[in-house]
C-alpha cells in the first residue's frame, strides 16, 4: 500500500497524547567548541556548532530524553531517521474502525485509527524474511517495562540466549531489554501468537526488517501508542 496519497498534511504532535510537555525534555543546546582568535584583535569568541539539519523544537520535545518508570530513556537523534517515520497524524488510509491498529508491513508504518477519519502513524521495524507474521488479532495484554523471554525456538537458534530462556526466568526490564519501555501482546483466537508491538533502544532499526518477527517502535513512540490504544484493540498486520 502506498502512503503518498494518504497524507493531506503532516502534524507533528509535540504537546498531545501523553502531555509531552511534562514528560519529554528537549535535547541539550549546542555546546561551544574551541574558541578562535579574531583577525583584528586578541579577543577570543567561541564558535557555536550549527544544529543538525532538520532539527526543530517540536521534534526535540517529541523524541527528547524521558524519565519513565525509574529509567532515563535517551533522546533519539531523529534527524538521522527518514522524516516519514516520525510520529504524525495523517488521513486514515486503512478504512478500519476507530481504535483499531493496522501494521502496514511493506511501508513500515503502524496506524492507530482515530475517530473522524484520521490516524496516528508511527514508523516501525519489522520481522526479517522468514519471521514475518500476518493476520488479525487482539491486543490482549499490555505491559510497562516488560521482561523479555525468548521462545525456546529462538534459544535453539541462538544458544547465547539460554540465560534468558523460559527456564531461567527471562531478561529483567531495563534499557537494554529488547522489548524496551512497553509491550503490547498480540493474541489470536484466545492464544498468544508470541508476536509483540514493543519499544526498542535501537532507533536505527526503524524502517528496516531486522527482528525475529515482532513490530518494534522507538521507545518514545511505543509509550505514546500505549497511552492511546484502547483495551482489547483489534489489530491487523498486512504483508
Amino acid at each position: 500500500m502506498s502512503s503518498s496519497n494518504n497524507l493531506t498534511r503532516r502534524s507533528l504532535l509535540s504537546l498531545t497524547g501523553l502531555g509531552a510537555a511534562s514528560l519529554l525534555a528537549s535535547c541539550a543546546s549546542s555546546r561551544p567548541i574551541s574558541p578562535s582568535l579574531r583577525l583584528d584583535g586578541p579577543v577570543a569568541r567561541p564558535m557555536v556548532a550549527a544544529p543538525p539539519t532538520g532539527r526543530s523544537p517540536e521534534l526535540d520535545a517529541m523524541y527528547g530524553e524521558i524519565f519513565d518508570g525509574g529509567y532515563v530513556i535517551p533522546a533519539v537523534p531523529y534527524w538521522k531517521i527518514p522524516e516519514r517515520f516520525y510520529r504524525q497524524q495523517v488521513i486514515d488510509p486503512t478504512g478500519q474502525p476507530a481504535g483499531s491498529i493496522v501494521v502496514d508491513t511493506p511501508n513500515r508504518f503502524l496506524y492507530l485509527v482515530e475517530p473522524g477519519g484520521t490516524a496516528m502513524r508511527y514508523g516501525v521495524g519489522i520481522g526479517r524474511e522468514g519471521f514475518a507474521w500476518q493476520g488479525t488479532g487482539v491486543i490482549q495484554w499490555r505491559q510497562k517495562w516488560p521482561k523479555w523471554t525468548p521462545p525456546d525456538e529462538m534459544v535453539a537458534r541462538q544458544p547465547e540466549l539460554v540465560q534468558y530462556s523460559i527456564a531461567n526466568g527471562g531478561m529483567p526490564p531495563g534499557l537494554k531489554n529488547p522489548l524496551g519501555a512497553r509491550a503490547l501482546y498480540i493474541f489470536q483466537n484466545g492464544e498468544d501468537t508470541l508476536y509483540r508491538l514493543h519499544g526498542n533502544p535501537d532507533w536505527s532499526s526503524i524502517g528496516k526488517a531486522v527482528s525475529s518477527g515482532c513490530v518494534r517502535l522507538m521507545n518514545q513512540d511505543i509509550i505514546d501508542l500505549y497511552e492511546r490504544v484502547p483495551n482489547k484493540a483489534k489489530i491487523q498486520v498486512w504483508q
